[in-house]
């Protein structure tokens, strides 16, 4: 959740206006239903110039008609949660299916396993690695290039967190403790030996969860944690977005981006950060960028250029779904740790008990840094080295990867051929304090 994807909600009329902020959802509904009408027309319109059967089909007026009702029916339409797509996988030079299935759930979590189904059993088990998908408005299939580069050579486990909107009032609240809750119970259901990885906003919660299990001598600590652009301490080299939360405060959030969840959604009343505010911040840090990528769709369309569309179309259906945040956690999430910095401060608590990383001692620590990350600055991720100051030295490594920025880090080439080997080696080597020292030393 960097603060960044927080700022671009729009501010209202009216300071801290309950009149204002309680119906915002619902006027959003209203909108989206106004346009089913044109949506219908427009999708008519479409088939009638793609038709083969349409002289116009084949002309550039044609092809422009039927290119510009595509463009307005995506940037009008809700994006539903994306498929995962990942049906297979090579795993020792043999193509192996694969079955995701969930193995633990609660209200707001499910537990997904990628369970690769094998002719005959591995030779020697592979590093079990429990993926803590970021919860920020995006999916989890956000990571579906993070989870495919692991499959090969990993058992894979990652958390699926559901829709507050799709959540019913009568299970109850969800705040960052009881995130922390599930990263624990998760850690329980893997049964020990496994690698904990998280994945840009779950570093904080990541290092509570462990730094609890530890201090409570917990037998199902995991054997690393690998953090991976986390804003562990955003006084480091702090970005533009991080200098947002400390200029609102967290009355303004509060005051400007909570509302409830309308009729007939299964979450109705219950207070959320909604995903449509979470999308206009995610479009307004880069508005010229959507705006060229959605002209050069025109221009694609046209002259059927399908492999550039196709991309266009895979990336903005991943872009463009986004989910709802329970008030609790976003608020909980921003105070915490953009606000009062807690965690550094050694302030942070759960459930009334302070989090103390220094009492991590059994688990190998990594962090992962991108040189051009402008969501966690350089050195954010780093900190977590000071906090957990109990880790020998050849169980801990940090590395900077050069020339990539915020979503380089965990997805991409650099990710695949620079990044992901290290954190390899690095979980096969946890248990092995001789193999990690030498890593370490690289």
């Amino acid at each position: 959740m960097p603060i960044g994807e927080f700022g671009g909600a729009p501010p209202l009329a009216a300071e801290g206006s309950p009149v204002l902020t309680t119906p915002m959802y619902w006027m959003y509904e209203m909108a989206h239903a106004s346009l089913n009408p044109a949506r219908a027309v427009t999708d008519a319109t479409k088939l009638l110039f793609q038709n083969p059967l349409n002289p116009w089909a084949r002309t550039e007026v044609g092809k422009s008609v039927a290119a510009a009702c595509e463009l307005f029916e995506r940037t009008t339409r809700r994006y539903g949660k994306p498929e995962w797509g990942l049906n297979d996988t090579e795993v020792n030079g043999i193509r192996v299916p694969v079955e995701i299935r969930s193995v633990w759930e609660k209200p707001f979590c499910r537990l997904l396993y990628f369970d690769r189904k094998f002719t005959r059993p591995l030779r020697s088990p592979q590093p079990r690695v429990l993926i803590v998908a970021p919860m920020s408005g995006h999916y989890a299939t956000l990571l579906r290039g993070t989870v495919e580069a692991f499959l090969p050579a990993h058992e894979v486990y990652i958390t699926d967190w559901a829709d507050a909107r799709m959540v019913p009032l009568s299970d109850g609240r969800f705040d960052l403790d009881d995130y922390i809750d599930y990263v624990i119970e998760m850690l329980h259901v893997l049964g020990g030996n496994t690698h904990v990885m998280a994945v840009c906003q779950p570093s904080v919660p990541v290092v509570a969860a462990v730094s609890i299990m530890e201090a409570q001598r917990d037998p199902f600590v995991p054997t690393s944690m690998t953090l991976m652009g986390g804003p562990i301490d955003t006084r480091r080299n702090p970005t533009g977005v991080n200098d947002l939360a400390q200029q609102r405060g967290i009355d303004w959030f509060r005051n400007h981006v909570i509302t409830k969840v309308p009729f007939p959604h299964p979450g109705m009343m219950r207070d959320v950060y909604p995903g449509f505010l979470q999308l206009n911040g995610f479009i307004s840090m880069n508005l010229d960028r959507h705006m060229d990528a959605h002209k050069q769709l025109f221009a694609h369309l046209v002259k059927g250029d399908g492999d550039l569309v196709d991309k266009h179309r895979e990336f903005y259906d991943e872009y463009l779904a986004v989910m709802d945040l329970s008030a609790e956690y976003y608020l909980q999430t921003v105070d915490t740790v953009f606000v009062k910095h807690s965690l550094p401060k050694g302030e942070m608590t759960h459930r009334g008990t302070r989090v103390d990383p220094s009492k991590v001692k059994r688990v190998a620590l990594m962090t992962v840094e991108g040189e051009n990350d402008d969501i966690s600055g350089l050195g954010q991720t780093e900190a977590t080295h000071t906090l957990c100051s109990s880790i020998p030295d050849h169980r801990r490594v940090h590395y900077v990867q050069k020339g990539v920025g915020h979503y380089g880090v965990f997805n991409g080439s650099r990710f695949k051929s620079e990044i992901m080997p290290r954190i390899h080696d690095f979980m096969v080597s946890a248990a092995n304090p001789s193999s990690l020292q030498a890593l370490a030393a690289e």
